[in-house]
């Protein structure tokens, strides 16, 4: 038997018999699998929602599916990143993502783009495919896309995660609604703890990274009621799904009526944005790990203060910090002394310089603890544990 179809998109006798059971569905068919076959799809992030959307992506057929990462396998990451193996761990994900998808589909090809996109290179990568899935789990990264799909025309199928919930829909749709319709403007940096420092289910992101598959997958077809103009949010603890509507916005400053978004931006610095007239952080508002090793030999040494969640600080802690989560600190200000000096500290830095700024607002003399524990066990105590 020879080739079905054009010959840019022609199926093989072992293509018809892989996708048979597409090919029967009267919504797919011969069309629709060629169709698949000559879209180019980019993932961006291999990680857990990477994962399930480039292995969908892979077996459904899509002819190009591209994977855009720069970290490398970590163990900590194969509770939900079934994308990887354990044997790929230190291995770039981008490769260990290849491999695995050509492993489940010979057939496709697989574009690995090992970097961090940027508003340097990020419009030069996507305007390459037809649709842009969102693996990520940075707000720097999501505003860059949704306004880069924006202005090159790409539909943007968002997806997030957090301990046992997720959300999902499809933006950058001609008439539809953006991600800025949603949501003007980021968080203040180290608000929203990210999953390494809230926790994730590990199936969350199966189940919305399938979703996002999915809605990509209808988008090439055609077929049924994509999530354009509304937003589907999982309760996976209570296994419900519910719904809102999300209408465009005719003010978005990037798809509205009169945009004032033309061209990317420096979205690491957008996204770590002070209020107008608020100063920037003093010369000693951070402190190093060697420095902080120092400090506490000293006396009187500092107060140190974990700004962590309870489970965190039930796996690992500084000794003889006190326990003060982020979401607490302003109201409980008042068992702080404000005669010493405080060293702040959460997992990674995020967290505690956001809570260095608020107690200094206060009139305490705090700094922050650069890097987090990671630095600390990477610079001071290597059997710190890691999570």
């Amino acid at each position: 038997m020879g080739t079905i179809g054009p010959a840019d998109a022609a199926l093989s006798a072992d293509e018809i018999q892989r996708y048979s059971r597409h090919l029967v569905l009267p919504q797919v068919g011969l069309d629709g699998q060629r169709a698949l076959k000559a879209a180019k799809v980019l993932c961006v992030g291999a990680g857990g929602l990477g994962s399930p959307i480039s292995m969908y992506l892979a077996a459904a057929g899509i002819g190009t599916v591209g994977v855009v990462d720069y970290d490398v396998v970590d163990y900590s990451n194969l509770q939900r990143q079934i994308v990887h193996m354990t044997r790929d761990v230190g291995r770039p994900k981008v490769e260990s993502a290849r491999e695995r998808l050509k492993g489940i589909n010979p057939e496709i090809r697989v574009q690995a783009h090992g970097i961090a996109l940027s508003s340097v290179n990020a419009s030069s990568v996507i305007a390459q495919y037809d649709i842009v899935v969102d693996g990520t789990d940075n707000f720097p990264t999501r505003y860059l896309l949704n306004d880069a799909c924006v202005l090159l025309r790409r539909p943007y199928i968002y997806g997030s995660i957090f301990r046992f919930e997720g959300q999902t829909s499809v933006f950058a749709v001609p008439g539809g609604p953006c991600y800025r319709c949603l949501y003007p403007e980021p968080p203040p940096p180290g608000l929203v703890p990210s999953c390494a420092e809230g926790g994730v289910l590990g199936v969350v992101p199966g189940i919305i990274g399938t979703i996002q598959a999915n809605e990509a997958l209808k988008l090439i077809l055609k077929a049924g009621d994509s999530l354009v103009g509304r937003m589907l949010i999982l309760d996976a603890l209570a296994m419900t799904f519910r719904e809102l509507r999300v209408k465009r916005d005719a003010e978005c400053p990037v798809c509205g009526d009169r945009p004032t978004i033309r061209e990317l931006q420096d979205y690491e610095q957008f996204c770590g944005m002070r209020l107008p007239g608020e100063q920037t952080d003093p010369a000693d508002f951070e402190i190093s790990p060697e420095e902080l090793r120092d400090a506490l030999d000293r006396l009187p040494a500092p107060i140190l203060l974990d700004i962590r969640e309870p489970m965190e600080f039930q796996l690992t802690r500084l000794p003889g910090a006190v326990l003060m989560p982020l979401a607490y600190l302003t109201a409980r200000l008042g068992e702080l002394d404000a005669t010493r000096d405080i060293v702040v500290y959460c997992h990674h830095g995020g967290r505690s310089l956001h809570a260095a700024r608020l107690l200094r607002g206060a009139g305490f003399r705090a700094r922050h603890l650069t890097g987090g524990l990671l630095a600390w066990a990477d610079r001071i105590n290597p059997d710190t544990l890691r999570y």
